[in-house]
């Protein structure tokens, strides 16, 4: 693994004009030069190793200058109490999601868009970490690492979990972890409570639709995110939850939306209502006749952060919203 540069601020500058100032593969190799200094802006100079998905890799103990490019590195960090130097934004969206408090990401530099990052923008921020998945840039691996320590976990979403850990490990954070993860189990038993306890919940069917720009309609499955949740909770899932691809996701045209129907729905919607075919579903006769419209209880919610979202901070939110929806009837 290459070991950062000295962190002394005339070879910070340097390195940082250096990368802004070649391009593409050049940039790349400039900014990744270094010598064999473990002072890699840490302060202490201490390193240690972090298991990734990539294999081993050396990180500082205490990194100051974090560079996240998901939205799930994203709200790890947040909830870890470490504001990152930088971050990418999803297509979709303007600026970092609204979830997370202002104050919190206030001062992040946007490095560009999730799944194309701004190398150069990522390099002059001389980071002391980037933290991403292999899912969304294996590809671009070699440069991450010339640039800086880069922890990648296997994938996002359903392992968000030990995600989580690994995101800790790599900032330094592992005893913070252990409280925030206690306590969203014991936020997770209080919604099972509050909807009537374990038996009601499991009989309470729960479905999450997603209305998708240029793709049909998702019927999510048991391995993603918002599944875990609902499995916290101890809420039940219809049948057709099991049929999803990989278990990810059921998709169907608004022809077969009624699939989707069970004893309570969360929609939301990415991209325009038009182009995701929401307004045609939504306003049809198939979708009217479904017993959870009939019964009120489908509920509209935020894509940013019942699907992007993907970590604590996230699903604290969306449990306070879930215990809302599922009392109020």
């Amino acid at each position: 693994m290459t070991t950062k540069p000295s962190s002394s601020t005339n070879r910070r500058r340097a390195l940082t004009a250096g990368a802004i100032a070649l391009s593409g593969a050049l940039a790349l190799s400039a900014c990744g030069s270094s010598d064999s200094s473990d002072d890699s802006g840490s302060g202490s100079g201490k390193t240690h190793i972090v298991k990734t998905a990539m294999g081993d890799v050396k990180v500082p103990v205490a990194p100051k200058r974090v560079v996240v490019l998901d939205t799930a590195e994203l709200d790890s960090a947040i909830t870890l109490g470490v504001k990152p130097v930088g971050s990418t934004h999803v297509e979709a969206s303007s600026g970092f999601p609204s979830y997370l408090p202002k104050e919190k990401v206030s001062g992040i530099k946007d490095v560009g868009e999730m799944l194309n990052p701004n190398m150069e923008a990522i390099a002059a921020l001389d980071p002391d970490v980037i933290l991403t998945s292999k899912i969304r840039h294996a590809a671009k691996y070699e440069q991450l690492k010339q640039i800086a320590p880069t922890v990648m976990t296997e994938n996002t979403g359903y392992p968000w979990k030990e995600n989580f850990q690994v995101h800790a490990d790599a900032l330094g954070k592992k005893p913070e972890a252990k409280k925030i993860v206690s306590a969203y189990d014991a936020h997770a038993e209080q919604v099972t409570s509050a909807v009537g306890g374990p038996a009601k919940a499991k009989a309470t069917e729960v479905n999450v639709v997603r209305f998708v720009e240029g793709a049909d309609i998702r019927i999510y499955g048991e391995r993603t995110y918002i599944a875990t949740l609902l499995k916290d909770v101890g809420l039940g899932r219809p049948a057709v939850a099991a049929k999803a691809k990989d278990g990810f996701s059921y998709d169907v045209s608004p022809e077969k939306i009624d699939l989707a129907d069970a004893d309570v729905i969360f929609r939301s919607t990415y991209g325009d209502p038009k182009k995701s075919k929401q307004t045609q579903t939504v306003g049809s006769s198939l979708w009217k006749n479904m017993d959870a419209v009939k019964k009120g209880n489908v509920h509209t919610v935020d894509d940013e952060l019942w699907i992007q979202g993907i970590g604590y901070t996230a699903a604290n939110k969306i449990l306070d919203e879930m215990q809302s929806s599922l009392t109020t009837n």
